[in-house]
């Protein structure tokens, strides 16, 4: 289902290499320049089957299934025009690779994979540039403006596994992100237990919001540095919800720097100004066992130079309040 103007109904079987997805991953996937505000509001109708019942977006699939996609109208951009942009603008440096799963630096800005309104992200661009590759599927997220490490599969048997250990997180990978938000933090560390409720605004724009109701969430902050009205800090998850760190840090009243979602405008707006014109969260650490061999492995994703830059820029001003231990070895590491 790669075409634009398809007017009819769509049946297909899902396969061995499909199944173990959920069905809203799956229906991003071939349902490709569809807005996934779109897809999710046929998913809530009923409109998409699975073995002639509704099931829910969170369903994984299973060989054998027997999916029924409705007649779904899309304009795309001509499939040349999107290879082109995929070979020519998007760089993924590799961190490391195998036969099992591969790991990218995704730069900020770039999707992790196409769709409302994105012709392409990191996963098409990495199948257009390998077209040898049988296999290549995303096995977590980052956010659009979130820099930092990704973990894709390129077998069926890792993807699993690697899905199975995000789920487990504190058992699982260890994930740490290097942010920088307004605000003068004072605890060393501090535990983050917010629940957290995503819906669809009028717009059909998906955001997070701390709600009673709202799914259990825990992410671990750590203070490694702090500059009048502006703090570094470490967060790790525990837990792995839509925008947790930036919903977490936002409703405590630390919003993200360049934080176009939850932050704070008018800060942003002078940031801008300034040079900081990206949002300040790196996926900088993970640490996990491999899928396959549950050899440990680790990995470091270098602070970019549109984070770093700020960070040397305020240091440069001798302001700093607060060095954690270690922090002058770590920053000379990642600046």
């Amino acid at each position: 289902m790669n075409s634009a103007g398809n007017n009819s109904v769509t049946h297909l079987v899902i396969g061995d290499e499909e199944q173990g997805q959920r069905l809203d991953n799956f229906l991003i996937r071939v349902c490709k320049g569809v807005p996934k505000s779109h897809l999710y509001r046929i998913l809530r109708s009923g409109e998409v089957r699975v073995n002639s019942g509704r099931v829910d977006a969170t369903y994984r699939l299973r060989a054998g299934d027997k999916l029924r996609i409705p007649p779904i109208r899309v304009a795309e951009r001509a499939q040349d025009e999107v290879d082109e942009a995929a070979k020519q603008r998007v760089e993924l440096p590799v961190l490391y690779e195998d036969e099992a799963l591969l790991v990218v630096d995704k730069p900020e800005g770039i999707a992790v994979h196409g769709g409302s309104g994105v012709s392409f992200g990191v996963i098409e661009a990495l199948r257009r540039q390998r077209p040898q590759a049988k296999f290549l599927e995303l096995a977590h997220r980052l956010d659009r403006e979130t820099s930092g490490i990704l973990l894709v599969g390129k077998k069926r048997l890792a993807l699993t596994a690697l899905h199975d250990m995000f789920r487990e997180h504190g058992a699982g990978a260890d994930k740490r992100y290097l942010v920088l938000v307004k605000g003068r933090w004072m605890n060393a560390t501090q535990h983050v237990r917010l629940p957290l409720h995503k819906y669809l605004t009028d717009g059909g724009e998906r955001r997070v919001a701390v709600d009673a109701q709202g799914k259990a969430s825990h992410t671990v902050f750590r203070l490694l540095a702090r500059w009048p009205g502006m703090s570094l800090l470490e967060a790790q998850l525990k837990t792995g919800r839509t925008h947790q760190i930036r919903v977490h840090l936002a409703h405590l009243g630390f919003p993200i720097l360049g934080d176009e979602k939850y932050g704070d405008f008018a800060v942003n707006k002078e940031l801008r100004r300034h040079g900081l014109k990206r949002m300040a969260l790196h996926a900088w650490r993970m640490a996990f066992r491999h899928p396959l061999t549950a050899a440990p492995l680790e990995f470091i994703a270098p602070l970019p130079d549109g984070i770093g830059s700020h960070i040397a820029a305020v240091d440069a001003q001798n302001t700093r309040e607060f060095t954690a231990d270690n922090l002058e070895q770590f920053l000379g590491k990642i600046l």
